[in-house]
């Protein structure tokens, strides 16, 4: 039977679409469940991550049955801020036999970006997703990471892709001299004249323009970087706000002015999808963390004292382990600040990019 490449529209289609993660991860023992809430939106263009985007999802079938999936992303806002011509492909997944099927879903996903003016395809980092793991293909990741099969590797390079960036991922075990290091970074900051407020106290007027501000200031030169938008920002602030939010992110102030962003998500290991008989343990129980520090303010411990505050409360809410997040293996400024925290490498991700025009 024959492989066809299908582009999902209906409701009905578009959910099968982002259920297909569940069919993929079905053999994991412990996973967490296809983002239906969030996906679904995206892709039916009803969302402000659609902004300034355009958004095709491709499917691959045998039959009735799925075999491969991804969505062709063109960035406006990526490409006018970095200047490139730009696309991305994101939510990919694909069956362990699907060596075929990728590379005529990444054909036809490429060349929908290609008639758009792209000229190179990126995988692994674009509109909420993540890098691929090339190492660790057991633990369960922080919520939002990517646990993928180890077999993606192969099906992307087969596809045309080429490794494009490393990354790292960091993991602190909980010590008493650590938490007592934290607690020293965060009065030294505090003597130097920064505040770190909790989201929770900053009045809400200011909460998401600050927090926006700050944030697209201090990653306007990361790598592969696009700037979210106030409505961005406050739905991801929503969607998380039951978890605690709002207690363990902050905005560092120096005179009054932010100088410094954490976004910082609680684990919620109990949404995760576990078989019967296999326990998490609690180097799995781990949070989201995002750091950023305006020019003016780096290099004086504001990173430090942020990190520690969400670290100390973390603590406080029983956590025995703690991510430091993923970090791009060549910025050594934020690699050296996970180690002053104590954190260790855990785990090894990439990003691919098929180049179109050589």
């Amino acid at each position: 039977m024959g492989i066809a490449i299908e582009i999902p529209e209906s409701k009905q289609a578009l959910t099968e679409f982002v259920q297909f993660y569940d069919h993929v991860y079905a053999y994991r023992d412990a996973r967490w469940p296809a983002p239906l809430e969030l996906h679904l939106p995206i892709l039916a263009g009803d969302n402000p991550f659609t902004e300034g985007r355009s958004i095709r999802p491709f499917l691959a079938r045998t039959g009735s049955k799925i075999i491969a999936r991804a969505a062709a992303v063109i960035d406006e806002r990526y490409n006018r801020h970095w200047q490139e011509h730009l696309g991305h492909i994101i939510m990919f997944e694909a069956m362990p036999d699907a060596r075929e099927a990728t590379q005529l879903l990444m054909n036809a996903a490429c060349q929908w970006l290609r008639e758009r003016g792209a000229e190179a395809a990126r995988a692994g980092f674009g509109l909420l997703d993540f890098p691929f793991g090339i190492d660790d293909y057991e633990s369960l990741p922080p919520d939002l990471a990517r646990q993928n099969p180890d077999y993606y590797h192969r099906l992307l390079k087969d596809a045309g892709f080429e490794s494009e960036k490393g990354w790292v991922d960091y993991k602190i075990e909980i010590r008493p001299e650590l938490i007592e290091r934290w607690a020293h970074a965060l009065e030294r900051a505090r003597r130097a004249g920064y505040e770190i407020v909790p989201l929770k106290d900053v009045p809400e007027k200011r909460r998401i323009p600050e927090f926006t501000d700050t944030w697209k200031d201090t990653f306007k030169a990361h790598w592969g970087f696009t700037s979210l938008s106030e409505d961005e920002i406050s739905l991801l602030f929503e969607a998380f706000k039951p978890a605690g939010v709002f207690d363990t992110s902050v905005i560092a102030y120096h005179n009054a002015l932010p100088v410094g962003m954490l976004f910082v998500v609680p684990e919620l290991s109990a949404r995760a999808i576990v078989k019967p008989g296999r326990v998490l343990k609690d180097s799995e129980k781990l949070n989201v963390l995002g750091i950023g520090v305006r020019e003016s303010a780096r290099g004086r411990g504001v990173n430090l004292a942020m990190a520690a505050y969400a670290y100390l409360e973390l603590v406080r809410r029983g956590a025995k382990y703690l991510s430091y997040t993923l970090v791009l293996d060549d910025n050594w400024p934020s690699r050296r600040t996970a180690e002053k925290l104590g954190a260790w490498v855990c785990a090894n991700y990439v990003v691919y990019r098929r180049n179109f025009r050589r």
